[in-house]
């Protein structure tokens, strides 16, 4: 199939993997590029190509864009916790009819020595840590530490790109930070605050996993929430050059996108 015409791609964005894509896209001749953010993050690292921030309005809201503003293709790359929006993207490509792609790191996995806790959620994380230890490193990001705020008795450090807001544990202490992170820094930060505990979400990534081998190192529980699956029947890559190769079978030849 040759490409006669400008094919519109929308990525559903916010992540390193969807910034590649938007740069691997961004600039052909035979494609145009939208990358949606959600807005949640004061100062986003924008990728290439349009850009859009905020939300659609739901599923409904989202079809209704796919449709006005003629999209060939969704690639639905928004963080591996992001389910509500993957919902959503799911939904709405199958209303508006247009070809939809999940692109999805791969999860950590434990090695020899790491001591995790597999979770279901937030709030079983909580319920986990009673008994683990006593001072907490929360990387689970600024949303949902309404989950710990029951826990009177323990301290937290809780790492985040922006402040977190109410509600939140009573005994905690901020801190803002953006990776990638060294091991020697995670160590270093497990020292100077006496850590003994780890909550995390299984994102992924290389950029946030040094904290999992200084815990590792320092012999710390990690309590791990595993990711949410993916809607049933949506397709999915672990790489951003899988999509590209996937634009090229979806929407033209494979003169038409460049890796």
């Amino acid at each position: 199939m040759s490409v006669s015409a400008e094919r519109h791609i929308l990525i559903l964005g916010g992540t390193t993997e969807a910034r590649r894509l938007a740069a691997a896209l961004a600039g052909e001749p035979a494609l145009r590029v939208t990358s949606s953010l959600a807005g949640r993050v004061a100062a986003p690292r924008l990728p290439a190509g349009q850009v859009r921030i905020g939300g659609f309005g739901g599923p409904e809201g989202l079809a209704r864009w796919l449709r006005e503003q003629h999209v060939d293709a969704l690639i639905d790359a928004t963080h591996p916790f992001a389910d509500t929006i993957s919902s959503n993207a799911a939904k709405a490509a199958t209303e508006a009819q247009v070809p939809l792609l999940a692109v999805r790191r791969p999860g950590w996995t434990a090695g020899p020595g790491d001591d995790w806790r597999p979770v279901g959620s937030l709030a079983e994380a909580a319920e986990a840590l009673p008994g683990l230890g006593n001072r907490v490193f929360l990387t689970t990001g600024r949303m949902g530490l309404a989950a710990f705020a029951h826990l009177e008795n323990m301290w937290f450090l809780v790492r985040s790109v922006d402040a977190p807001s109410p509600p939140m544990p009573p005994r905690t202490e901020i801190l803002l930070a953006r990776g990638p992170f060294t091991v020697e820094g995670e160590r270093e930060l497990l020292r100077r605050h006496r850590v003994d505990v780890l909550v995390t979400k299984d994102s992924g990534a290389a950029a946030t996993a040094a904290k999992l081998a200084a815990a590792r190192d320092a012999g710390i529980p990690v309590v791990v929430v595993r990711r949410p699956p993916l809607p049933a029947g949506v397709q999915a890559v672990a790489a951003p050059e899988e999509a590209v190769a996937w634009v090229r079978r979806t929407v033209g030849d494979s003169a038409a996108v460049r890796p």
